[in-house]
């Protein structure tokens, strides 16, 4: 589950770093919030980083008895 969410992780980055350079563009036209968007996905994504990471060790716990 960690790399979904690592790849989760770098998605909204990406997405957020490839709109960085049009943010005027997409203000003017009323779409100034997918910047924020990204950034909150990205953000959100630390602590679904810290879920995976602590589910799949307890997986691993419960596998190995």
């Amino acid at each position: 589950m960690v790399p979904f969410a690592i790849g989760g992780i770098v998605a909204w980055a990406v997405a957020g770093l490839a709109l960085l350079p049009f943010r005027h563009a997409l203000s003017a036209h009323g779409h100034g919030d997918w910047l924020a968007i990204c950034l909150a996905g990205f953000l959100w994504g630390f602590p679904g980083l810290a879920v995976m990471i602590k589910h799949d060790g307890n997986r691993r716990r419960r596998r190995g008895r």
